[in-house]
């Protein structure tokens, strides 16, 4: 039985969408930087410095006292219409101190702005400038929520094939995997996940690539070749549409030959990880994630 803290994050779905559709973007943003953020406790010992990363606005997560030398890249989610550093810093506020390690959250350009791969392009990007602050990539663990997640495989895929070292890790919750939402859970799960319905998440498919090919590997993980992509820890819900993602996405980098581990953590909606501070399951998941950090 999830605890009542918990369905905090249930009637925040339900509340996103009951909403009436706005032609303007920009109140979507509004209500989810506000709404969102909101989920999610402050993790208290953390420092937070704004900064420009190669054009991009970025957010240093500074725990005290931990390992400056070790860094988080962190891609937030919000289907690339929503969230930025500052609806996910608290979260990852909670993950760093949990991992000792200190942790970058970047901005990305939403899609009405820019359609794919403006965002991964934003990636390689910020990742490039860590390297030239002198973070080497056995360093570096590479995470991020949702749509996040696309941007932490398609980096990872980026550096594999021109034959870069590569980072220790990708630490995944709830990721958005495969833009042909092929998924039996988008049916099996319906009736539990208030916002992901099938029909909602192929539009932010559309919305994110316009033209590309929906199996393009870099933006659709799921279809991608997975040799070679280093050790890999996915935290999903239970109930969401878009669990079976993860699961194939799973087995599919296990029979690469990569190490990974899935939890599903029952009767959990989506990024229900976004509540740190508040309630027991989503406590529970940073610290399980950050010990899997820790040992990477």
């Amino acid at each position: 039985m999830p605890s009542s803290k918990s369905q905090a994050n249930k009637h925040h779905y339900e509340v996103v969408a009951a909403r009436p559709p706005s032609a303007d973007p920009r109140d979507t943003i509004d209500f989810l930087d506000e709404h969102w953020t909101a989920l999610t406790a402050e993790p208290g010992g953390v420092d937070y410095l704004e900064v420009d990363v190669a054009g991009t606005r970025a957010l240093w997560v500074v725990p005290h006292g931990v390992d400056d030398g070790r860094v988080i890249l962190y891609a937030h989610g919000g289907g690339f219409i929503s969230g930025s550093m500052y609806t996910h810093r608290k979260m990852v506020g909670h993950l760093a101190k949990a991992a000792g390690s200190r942790a970058l959250v970047y901005d990305y350009a939403f899609a009405h702005e820019y359609k794919y791969p403006h965002q991964l392009d934003t990636t390689i990007a910020v990742y490039r400038w860590l390297a030239a602050q002198g973070v080497t990539a056995d360093r570096i663990m590479v995470a991020g929520d949702s749509a996040g997640a696309i941007l932490a495989i398609g980096l990872i895929q980026a550096l594999r094939d021109r034959g870069e070292r590569l980072p220790t890790g990708i630490a995944l919750i709830s990721p958005w995997l495969d833009m042909t939402q092929s998924g039996e859970t988008f049916q099996t799960n319906a009736a539990k996940d208030p916002m992901f319905s099938r029909d909602a998440v192929s539009w932010l498919a559309s919305n994110f690539l316009g033209s590309v090919d929906r199996r393009d590997p870099r933006a659709s993980p799921l279809h991608a070749e997975l040799t070679g992509l280093p050790p890999l820890c996915i935290q999903v819900g239970g109930d969401e549409t878009l669990l079976d993602e993860s699961r194939m996405f799973a087995a599919r980098a296990k029979a690469a030959g990569v190490p990974v581990e899935l939890e599903v953590f029952p009767e959990m909606l989506h990024s229900f990880q976004m509540m740190a501070g508040r309630a027991p399951e989503a406590d529970d998941a940073i610290r399980k994630l950050g010990a899997w950090i820790r040992r990477h």
